[in-house]
């Protein structure tokens, strides 16, 4: 028998969670990101993580199930939690090169 794909079967480090959060959020996908803390959790264990959260046991079932849409304030706790932060760079999509031939264009076009 095929068991189905679960990932919360591989993420035993700190590292791996990192790894799989850091992967999740270049997705920029909130979805995403909500399906990937429950993983974490089941991984972590539920009541463990809530407890080490601060928040109950049921509201972190509620904030994590599938189409929760839980408040920063929320993911912070549970990453805190995780003993991770979020980093933000920026996107390579706006580099001064780029702009400058999208402005050169956009003057071209209404010239």
């Amino acid at each position: 028998m095929i068991r189905k794909f679960d990932a919360s079967r591989y993420l035993d480090t700190p590292e791996d969670v990192a790894v799989y959060l850091d992967e999740i959020l270049s997705m920029n996908d909130s979805h995403a990101l909500v399906a990937a803390l429950r993983t974490i959790a089941r991984a972590q264990g539920m009541t463990q993580l809530a407890k080490k959260a601060g928040v109950g046991r049921e509201s972190l079932y509620k904030s994590l199930s599938d189409n929760a849409n839980p408040s920063i304030h929320t993911i912070m706790k549970i990453l805190s939690a995780l003993d991770m932060t979020i980093s933000v760079t920026a996107t390579a999509h706006n580099t001064q090169e780029e702009n400058s031939t999208e402005h050169e264009h956009q003057e071209l076009t209404y010239a």
